[in-house]
């Protein structure tokens, strides 16, 4: 028996490649199937059942795509209806892969159908829960996506309370804890960098978890401090539990070269966003009008996600050559199927053929410190609330990244807009949005507030 961890950093994301005697399982798999088929093939095993814990909200799963392309079954917990064809297992129940087997246990609360799979060796040993979003390292998951009706974020917090205290924390405390997620995923609120640990130490050391931990104590702790989804959260879910395009169909659309004139020709004729994904710095020195900027390099799904309200967008693509394939590919990670070309040659082309580009204004903590000095300067701060209450420019504004399509307008367009966040990169995003919509005089803090922390610019903390 052999046990994968397939870590996404982009989506903070595990999914897992289970391998006994010639045949095989997947847990929560990404979008793009081809890894996992190869690994199949390499190990000599065929693809039995791809287990999913639950209809994901934070990324598109490839389950269907896997399941066609393999004959493997899929297998969503108690309650689940889709779209497609699955097999809904019942709380308890056992499926076999090579000399192992695996038991579906209910574990409602993240979401009504989520699942956790337990592992057993061929000695009948429990040695490995995947815990989906139900169990993390370090926190469990959030209890606000599934609401419906009269049923309350509340509610779901009991449901997850009696599912940990039933169902998980009365498992030996030596098996593993895989769950789906880890730091940085929107989908808790305190997670361990740490992607795997024993069960024994999560009772030990999870807030969650504590012993003496009340229904009430537990409900008001997971639910305090809980910050809005992200809005693409609900559309994802959807495409988990309807169905979705094959990624081949829709990388095939997306990775289509345009010369310079095809390019602009396109942008025009169908109002396509220009999405450009290099380098903060590359972006700022020159770039093409109108266009916004969301490096590959950084946390680009999840912030194509946030900020781009609709997935049904059209989007033409600026990357440095060869990398346009994977950025179509980690746009329908999360949903956004609809890339329809990209710029061939990248932004060099563009700058040879004569076309018109844009710049923003890019300068350092130190000269910003001296442009302080001057008085009177709007400064705006686009990092989370926490992190501006820890320490932040005197007089800045927070306008946190998130919500910069819904709180941009209360900022006056006619003024200069200094903005930083911690080291740079949501800073040029926020930029480059706030230049595509008329914001004209915006000014970016190179380094962000790393950098402006060592000089002498006054701080609130």
């Amino acid at each position: 028996m052999k046990i994968e961890q397939i870590y996404t950093g982009c989506l903070a994301q595990g999914a897992y490649f289970i391998v006994s005697n010639g045949e095989a399982a997947v847990i929560d798999p990404l979008r793009e199937v081809q890894p996992y088929i190869q690994k199949a093939e390499k190990t000599g095993a065929k693809i039995k059942f791809v287990f999913e814990t639950h209809f994901h909200a934070d990324f598109v799963s490839g389950h269907i795509d896997l399941a066609e392309k393999t004959g493997a079954e899929i297998v969503y917990g108690p309650g689940a209806q889709t779209g497609f064809k699955a097999h809904i297992a019942e709380d308890g129940e056992v499926f076999r892969v090579g000399d192992i087997t695996i038991k579906a246990l209910h574990t409602p609360g993240h979401t009504l159908e989520s699942t956790s799979y337990l592992l057993f060796d061929e000695t009948e040993k429990p040695v490995a829960l995947f815990s989906g979003d139900t169990l993390f390292i370090g926190d469990v998951g959030r209890p606000d996506l599934a609401q419906k009706g009269d049923l309350t974020m509340s509610d779901l917090a009991g449901m997850l309370y009696d599912s940990l205290r039933t169902k998980i924390m009365t498992l030996p405390n030596d098996v593993i804890v895989y769950p789906a997620h880890g730091a940085g995923s929107a989908c808790g609120k305190n997670m361990s960098k740490e992607t795997s640990d024993t069960l024994g130490k999560q009772k030990l050391f999870n807030y969650a978890l504590r012993a003496d931990m009340t229904k009430e104590e537990f409900v008001k702790e997971v639910t305090d401090g809980l910050t809005e989804p992200p809005q693409y959260f609900p559309e994802n879910v959807r495409m988990n539990r309807d169905g979705y395009e094959s990624i081949d169909d829709v990388i095939e659309r997306g990775d289509q070269a345009l010369s310079p004139e095809a390019f602009e020709a396109k942008a025009n004729q169908t109002g396509a966003l220009v999405l450009d994904t290099r380098k903060a710095s590359a972006f700022a020195n020159s770039f093409i009008p109108n266009s916004i900027n969301i490096g590959i390099d950084g946390g680009f799904a999840p912030w194509v996600g946030a900020l781009v309200p609709d997935l049904k967008q059209q989007l033409l693509i600026v990357a440095d050559p060869g990398r346009e394939e994977e950025v179509v590919t980690r746009l329908a990670r999360v949903g956004y199927d609809f890339a329809i070309g990209y710029l061939n040659g990248g932004f060099d082309a563009w700058e040879k053929a004569g076309k018109e580009t844009d710049s923003i204004i890019s300068i350092t903590a130190e000269e910003f410190a001296s442009h302080y000095k001057t008085g009177n300067i709007q400064v705006i701060d686009v990092r989370k609330p926490d992190e501006f209450n820890s320490g932040h420019i005197k007089d800045a504004e927070n306008l946190p990244l998130d919500y910069l399509n819904d709180l941009m307008e209360e900022f006056p367009k006619d003024e200069m807009l200094y903005i930083h966040c911690a080291g740079g990169y949501r800073s040029m995003v926020a930029a480059s949005i706030l230049k595509s919509r008329g914001f004209e005089d915006v000014v970016n803090i190179e380094g962000g507030y790393g950098e402006v922390a060592k000089t002498d610019v006054p701080l609130v903390s």
